[in-house]
């Protein structure tokens, strides 16, 4: 080892050494799979319930070939950014579709859904403005106020009422700007619109939504979270990504045409980012005609969701307030969630880890997340397997 600060410094991080001494290290296991309900790894087959491919379309021959076909028109990259060359047509077709989809007058589409709210929130983010932040945003949303100039406010998770005192203490005149995820990537909860709208509105602050969770999900059609509410008009700014229901890779930014105009020419991680491959700009397009002509998908995931909710809870199961296919398994311990992980995985089902500092200590969950593609077959035997796990581990009665 190079004798530097730096690398002692890094050296003296032994926790992931100390998992894996255990042997229940639950990170960076290879698949050797499309993300499919099953997926091989080992060369076995392993139940896939820790994916965000809610739709079931990151496997898909129809995706596959938009893909294959975009990158014998174009190549399999822009090679710079959208502000200089890396702008295609089919980028602007992207992005009409995506503004017509979630009800926008405009759309701008970025290389990932990190760098969207990284770029967004902090471009937003004026000298004397507030940022208004639920505890539970994501981590890119967080990193977004923190390279802003304004004054960042969080508030307990869902808490409107707490959040009114922290816009309180705002001037009237000053620029607000409320952030929330649609749905909790974690707890699988949704943010409660209605009255964040109403603040909005007492306050003069503007809504931003992160809809990565909530696209292809809720709403008519897949349409995201405040279609579902029916607040598409009074929610400023709606964000998405491609990664989750539309099997691609990058993420959007939908609004006014004065917003989305700013952003253009001032938020950094588009301007100074290269832009989205052709290939997965191509699939996205693929993925949102499928979601639109296939309303069955959603259907069929919200039949497996109503019945893994109903599954859990009867078998004492914690799944705290989850109102979507996002199902935490409450553990609340370290060493047992990463136990439980390793159990499962040994039984041939996948599933992922919620740990600090993703979230507080006394919430450590096990995170169980559902797709189309499922049959009801292989979840009731996920729901059976896991069952055992927690019962041996004594996470459940």
């Amino acid at each position: 080892m190079k004798e530097s600060r730096l690398n002692r410094i890094c050296a003296s991080y032994t926790l992931a050494d100390e998992v894996k001494a255990q042997g229940i290290y639950p990170y960076y296991r290879p698949i050797e799979s499309g993300q499919d309900p099953v997926v091989k790894m080992n060369g076995r087959n392993v139940l896939m319930f820790g994916s965000n491919s809610y739709l079931g379309l990151s496997d898909d021959p129809r995706l596959k070939e938009a893909a294959i076909e975009a990158i014998r028109k174009y190549g399999t990259s822009c090679s710079g950014s959208r502000f200089l060359n890396g702008t295609l047509d089919i980028h602007l077709a992207l992005e009409e579709k995506l503004a017509r989809l979630v009800g926008k007058e405009e759309a701008v589409t970025y290389s990932t859904g990190f760098q969207v709210n990284l770029g967004v929130v902090s471009s937003l983010g004026f000298r004397d403005g507030y940022i208004f932040l639920d505890a539970l945003d994501h981590a890119c949303i967080i990193d977004g106020s923190r390279l802003s100039y304004s004054r960042v406010l969080k508030f307990p998770h869902n808490d409107t009422a707490a959040l009114e005192k922290r816009l309180a203490l705002a001037p009237i005149d000053a620029p607000k700007l409320i952030v929330v995820d649609g749905i909790y990537s974690m707890e699988g909860d949704l943010a409660p619109l209605p009255a964040l709208v109403e603040l909005c509105r007492k306050y003069d602050a503007s809504l931003m939504v992160d809809d990565a969770h909530g696209l292809g999900v809720v709403g008519e059609c897949g349409r995201g979270t405040a279609n579902h509410f029916g607040l598409t008009d009074s929610v400023d700014l709606i964000m998405g990504t491609f990664s989750k229901s539309f099997g691609s890779l990058g993420g959007f930014i939908a609004g006014d045409h004065e917003v989305l105009n700013f952003l253009k020419h001032n938020s950094r991680t588009l301007i100074f980012s290269a832009s989205m491959p052709p290939a997965n700009v191509a699939a996205v397009s693929r993925a949102i005609d499928i979601m639109l002509s296939e309303p069955e998908r959603i259907e069929h995931l919200w039949e497996l969701t109503r019945h893994a909710h109903a599954e859990f809870k009867s078998r004492g199961f914690d799944i705290g307030h989850t109102e979507s296919p996002i199902i935490p398994l409450f553990v609340r311990d370290f060493n047992k969630c990463l136990k439980a992980v390793k159990m499962a995985l040994d039984e041939g089902v996948f599933i992922t880890p919620v740990v600090p500092p993703a979230v507080p200590e006394d919430s450590v969950i096990v995170r169980f997340a559902l797709m189309a593609t499922h049959t009801m077959e292989q979840l009731d035997e996920a729901i059976d397997k896991l069952t055992s796990i927690f019962r041996k581990l004594e996470i459940i009665p």
